[in-house]
């Protein structure tokens, strides 16, 4: 892969997302950092010697803003990985409209705007790479995350599908589903959230590898399908999951 490609990182200021963007520094691409949060995705760029940005995938308009200026500040990305996302635990009927519509406006209709203004520059490069971060909980379902589930599931759906509708451009489009993770936004589910904490407990004491797996675990798995070796592979899903999910 010639070095200097151009990838955006969504959600990518802290936690799995940051991890991908210093995965992907070190392996030579030019780094895009975008985030809700403005200074955290402006202090990490700088380290890397990236570029830094502010998107919010809910918005329509800051998601077609910010991709507009990257594709005039930095260059068109060759590699998007929309790792945004965010949840809470809970039963499901515990949860209320409001609680359902941010989940999936950040879970599910993020990534799909993102892809619908990234594309096109892709398709003028002549190639390109989508790796969507979804989750283990799309594909086997995760008690106290029903709409975090759907919105999973729907996710990787929706990669299988523009992977069959972009083949013809040469831009692949894949899949990396964590299983449970340590991150900050686990820790601060945890710290309020007894239910969460409990069920995250239990799922700790599941996983055959026995530990949490790590933003790194995943970063190395979102690195790979962004790496040469990886340019025949699309539509598929890869579960970093320390085995608690084990496809058939």
């Amino acid at each position: 892969m010639a070095s200097q490609k151009i990838a955006l990182v969504t959600g990518g200021a802290r936690g799995i997302g940051a991890a991908i963007c210093r995965v992907l520094a070190e392996r030579g691409h030019r780094i895009v950092v975008s985030d809700v949060n403005a200074d955290g995705a402006t202090a990490l760029a700088r380290e890397l010697g990236g570029y830094g940005i502010q998107l919010d995938v809910t918005q329509p308009d800051s998601v077609a803003t910010a991709v507009a200026k990257i594709n005039r500040d930095v260059g068109v990305p060759w590699l998007v990985v929309n790792n945004a996302g965010w949840d809470n635990l809970m039963p499901f009927l515990d949860t209320d409209e409001a609680f359902q519509e941010k989940v999936i406006a950040i879970n599910y209709a993020g990534p799909v705007r993102v892809c619908r203004a990234v594309l096109p520059g892709m398709i003028g490069l002549g190639s390109g790479r989508i790796v969507n971060i979804a989750s283990d909980a799309g594909r086997i379902g995760s008690a106290l995350e029903a709409i975090y589930s759907g919105t999973k599931g729907g996710l990787i759906a929706f990669t299988k599908t523009i992977a069959r509708e972009f083949a013809r451009n040469n831009i692949t489009a894949n899949n990396v589903c964590p299983g449970i993770t340590d991150t900050p936004l686990i820790g601060e589910i945890t710290a309020i959230n007894p239910i969460a904490a409990k069920g995250i407990a239990g799922i700790k004491k599941s996983v055959p590898l026995g530990r949490m797996g790590t933003p790194m675990d995943i970063a190395y798995a979102a690195a790979f399908f962004a790496a040469e070796e990886a340019a025949y592979i699309t539509g598929q899903t890869v579960s970093v999951s320390g085995g608690i999910t084990m496809a058939s």
